[in-house]
């Protein structure tokens, strides 16, 4: 005997699924307790420094929360101006001018 079920349909129009579609919280921290400004640079923001300050934590850590796609993205901190890597970063890479960044692969 076969026997089919269903689930009961929902009022809300289902959306497709789209992976380009999904966007997940990723908070990035910087260690960095004695400098006076902390910017977050990457392929997310058109490596613009001033798209993504990051705020001051009271342990004195820096941190930023966006959303972000999945899939993998390069990012540098700006700390007082400098480009400097994550340590903490999924990884490290090139970018087009062939300079180190951090990697980060969200999922």
């Amino acid at each position: 005997m076969n026997t089919t079920t269903s689930e009961p349909s929902s009022t809300k129009p289902q959306r497709p699924y789209s992976a380009r579609r999904q966007r997940h919280s990723v908070t990035f921290f910087c260690d960095a307790p004695e400098v006076e400004n902390v910017t977050l640079v990457g392929d997310f923001n058109g490596w613009d420094p001033a798209a993504t300050p990051m705020r001051q934590t009271p342990d004195g850590r820096w941190m930023a929360s966006l959303e972000l796609p999945h899939g993998h993205h390069r990012y540098l901190y700006l700390v007082d101006g400098t480009p400097t890597l994550d340590p903490n970063g999924s990884g490290v890479t090139r970018d087009e001018r062939n300079e180190q960044v951090s990697l980060i692969s969200v999922s």
